[in-house]
């Protein structure tokens, strides 16, 4: 049988194996000049030479001393901070690369990645094939349910058969309902986002390389992140000034854009596990989806595999059940129908063989080399934000200031100051030294999991999500409001204060005036970029406006300054009756209080001109004065015992997996909707829920909602405090009351004497904090004299092998009065210990 000739045209097809072969040795030979790390070779002969032309390959290898390399005028090395990245520049097939899901443009539209979320977008993916099936039922019922209305009234059974009909139908009314709101809470619990793909650097032979591979995914979950995806970035596109599409049909495309090779890992139906190498755009990522609507394509053609009926030409028959999998056989087949359409002289100008005629092949710079593969992934990202902070095309708000976040994030550690921040700003860490930047880089920005933050952790923590989460956060406040050295003594001179080696790294990066030049709009700038960037560690996410006016003009200039201690000894410290340890804790909270399923801090609500009009008038602000004051206020619905629940919960249930549960059985119901009858009407009750505390502390079958917020803790409740004081003003201003409280057994308002049996019960209340707190204390002096001792000894052990000379005198005496010093000290802490015993028997 004679072999057909491939018609010729504009479209290219793609060269035989071997030249991919000869690329992937060119390509390894020239990272290896470089000092560089290529991708797997698989990834290059599957994903690179299977989208280049049969004469672009041979444009891009020289000979040199009998060793295949790349074409000096192919490739390209960019420097991005410390890390270097080879770029290869050649024409690939226009509908070879897909978008990248991970384009910081889209940031906002996924949710951290966790196994209990993934699990929940195969369930999300059931229950819309569901809710599509409800639907499709209930259209037939609906068109049964016509045709028997419709049918002679005369028929002996017409009344019988037009209320089967009609019952049927309410039925199928009732599964789309049910369907809907099982979707809708899915939805809800997803916090109305998909879970960002995990990418991580591909390996050969166990070894990193400079590439990406995604976790595996069953074909119905690759399908429905790419088309969640798309949908956002052509959302986002719309911003646009002009079409993008039709600029591409008509004048292609003029700059390159950047790739990088990744695979899908796929899980078929039949159990089989595709893996299929592909190109990203990293860059450009908007026409890249262009270019695939123009061919006619979408995305998740690309990445899981080509229907069949859309290679094959119309004369030939084609199985829709049918995916081809090469890419170098996908891209010749369509580039044949292409040519073969575009030589007919009946093709309409509609036709893809038309339309895309200027970007049947596209300019592409694409990542073949980088010095450090386990970074690869940031520095992309990186690269992306760069190439988008200069163009024109305007940003969603909150996705520009995650950008702006990571430069800042960069920035420190491109200084080298990352460490050192990190150090002064977590004294009680186990070792900054043991800290993996990397991960630290892609933790503060919501690129990877917090676990790297676990060196952060006081040796006595456990390592949690909810103590993970407090470390990122206080880490990233630290970031965006650095604070800066003490003003030195006046002495009636002028004097340039000196602002330290953090806040220059955040006036470049944030482009801020002077330092003493700091006004109210760059307060509230920080405070939008401080609320941006700890959205990302939430699952649901609320408006970032919700935190407006929580930073001031003094925390921009002097830096937000926070309480050291850890949740652990917060908590500790606010059950043993210390306001001071409250303020930090609610500062703490603040984030979980905004983005929650049921947000307890929205931006500043009400209005100005009456309550009856829009209701109550509260900023942030005065939600988190009201929630710091409850500590100290007077109201019989407010218990110490139910602050520290409600604390607990806070912080505790952004991560948690199930819903909520009311304690005798039954479902529970938001605080604001128990009036309502209709269950279907309340909002449906997600993981990441937590139930009112009664005053014991104990939960109740209630869902804490905005109301609860606003009824349990007033704005009228805030009116004492200090609204625009800084986290340390709040806490000074706080324990000064508190003083006060104790010296004269009275309330902060000046309120009459506390009674004496309130006053004893809380002090029993408070002992076995205090207690507990002693014992901490104890065991870390305990600690720090064996550490001590175990020094000493090191150093005598070395003076006697090496015959050093001893210490002078006076020395060794200046250290031993210091030692007797700390030694009475802990005799006489023993002593009062032995008259705490006593009084214990007596309490």
């Amino acid at each position: 049988m004679a072999s057909t000739k491939r018609p010729a045209g504009i479209y290219p097809y793609i060269g035989l194996p071997s030249w991919g072969e000869r690329l992937a040795d060119a390509i390894k030979n020239t990272c290896e000049d470089q000092g560089l790390v290529p991708p797997p070779r698989a990834a290059i002969t599957e994903g690179l030479a299977t989208a280049l032309g049969e004469t672009e390959i041979k444009k891009l290898i020289s000979t040199l001393r009998n060793r295949k390399v790349l074409n000096p005028t192919a490739s390209r090395v960019v420097q991005s901070g410390n890390d270097r990245v080879l770029l290869l520049i050649a024409d690939v097939h226009g509908a070879s690369v897909s978008p990248w899901d991970l384009n910081d443009r889209t940031v906002g539209i996924w949710s951290p990645p966790s196994p209990e979320a993934a699990q929940r977008v195969a369930e999300l993916i059931a229950a819309e094939t569901a809710l599509d099936a409800a639907k499709k039922a209930h259209k037939a019922a609906e068109k049964e349910r016509e045709t028997r209305r419709r049918a002679p009234s005369e028929d002996a059974h017409y009344a019988t058969a037009l209320a089967a009909a009609e019952s049927k139908l309410a039925d199928a009314s009732e599964q789309v309902r049910e369907a809907e709101r099982r979707k809708t809470a899915l939805l809800t619990s997803l916090g109305n986002r998909l879970p960002r793909p995990v990418v991580r650097a591909a390996e050969e032979d166990g070894e990193p390389m400079a590439a990406l591979v995604l976790a595996e995914q069953t074909y119905e979950q690759a399908v429905h992140v790419q088309r969640y995806a798309a949908g956002h970035l052509e959302r986002f596109g719309r911003t646009r000034g002009y079409d993008l599409a039709e600029s591409l049909v008509a004048a292609g495309q003029l700059s390159r854009g950047m790739s990088v090779l990744q695979q899908w890992r796929i899980k078929n139906a039949d159990g089989t596990l595709s893996e299929l190498w592909r190109m990203v755009a990293v860059t450009a990522n908007n026409r890249a989806l262009a270019r695939l609507n123009v061919f006619g394509l979408r995305p998740e053609h690309i990445v899981t595999g080509m229907p069949q009926t859309l290679v094959k030409p119309p004369s030939n028959k084609a199985d829709p059940g049918v995916r081809l999998l090469n890419q170098r056989e996908v891209l010749n087949q369509f580039s044949q129908r292409l040519n073969e359409a575009d030589a007919k002289e009946d093709t309409g100008p509609e036709d893809p063989a038309r339309r895309a005629a200027k970007i049947a092949t596209v300019p592409m710079e694409i990542v073949v080399g980088c010095s450090k593969p386990a970074a690869l992934e940031h520095v992309l990202r990186g690269l992306n934000v760069n190439d988008h902070l200069r163009g024109i095309q305007p940003y969603d708000e909150e996705a520009r200031l995650v950008a702006l976040f990571a430069t800042l994030v960069d920035a420190y550690a491109q200084d080298g100051k990352l460490v050192e921040l990190l150090d002064e700003t977590f004294p009680m860490a186990q070792g900054t030294d043991l800290l993996d930047l990397d991960g630290v880089r892609n933790a503060l920005t919501a690129n990877g999991p917090l676990d790297p933050l676990a060196a952060l952790l006081p040796a006595d923590e456990k390592v949690t999500p909810a103590a993970l989460r407090d470390i990122a956060v206080r880490a990233i406040t630290a970031l965006v409001f650095p604070e800066i050295p003490p003003a030195g003594p006046g002495n009636g001179k002028r004097q340039v204060r000196d602002t330290g080696a953090f806040w220059p790294i955040v006036r470049a990066s944030m482009q801020e005036p002077a330092w003493s030049q700091t006004r109210a709009p760059n307060a509230e700038n920080r405070t939008r970029l401080w609320s941006a960037a700890i959205a990302q560690l939430f699952l649901h996410r609320a408006n970032i406006l919700a935190a407006l006016g929580l930073f001031t003009v003094t925390d921009a200039k002097e830096g937000a300054s926070q309480d050291p201690g850890s949740l652990k000894e917060l908590f500790l410290r606010a059950e043993a009756g210390e306001p001071a340890a409250w303020a930090a804790l609610v500062r703490r909270m603040v984030p979980a209080l905004i983005h929650a399923p049921q947000p307890l801090i929205t931006p500043g609500q009400g209005s100005e001109a009456g309550a009856g009009r829009k209701g109550v008038r509260r900023s942030p602000a005065n939600a988190v004065a009201a929630l710091t004051m409850a500590y100290t206020a007077k109201a019989e619905n407010i218990s110490r015992a139910l602050l520290l629940a409600f604390a607990r919960s806070v912080l505790e249930h952004p991560d948690a997996v199930l819903a909520p549960q009311a304690p005798g059985g039954g479902k529970p119901v938001c605080y604001g909707e128990r009036a309502e009858k209709d269950e279907t009407q309340r909002s449906p009750i997600v993981p990441g829920m937590i139930l009112v505390p009664d005053l014991a502390g104990e939960p109740t079958g209630i869902v804490v909602d905005k109301a609860w917020f606003d009824e349990t803790f007033p704005p009228d409740l805030a009116q004492n405090a200090n609204h625009g004081s800084s986290t340390a003003a709040t806490a000074a201003s706080t324990g000064a009351e508190d003083n006060a409280t104790s010296a004269t057994a009275a309330t902060a308002n000046g309120h009459a004497p506390q009674d004496p049996r309130d006053r004893l019960a809380i002090l029993r209340q408070e002992m076995a904090a205090r207690i507990e707190l002693v014992e901490g204390s104890y065991q870390l002096a305990a600690s720090a004299a064996r550490e001590l001792m175990g020094r000493f000894g090191e150093a005598i052990d070395l003076r006697a092998e090496l015959e050093e000379e001893p210490l002078p005198a006076d020395q060794r005496i200046q250290w031993m009065e210091k030692l007797t010093a700390l030694r009475d000290a802990a005799k006489a802490g023993a002593a009062e210990l032995e008259n705490v015993e006593t009084l214990i028997l007596k309490l």
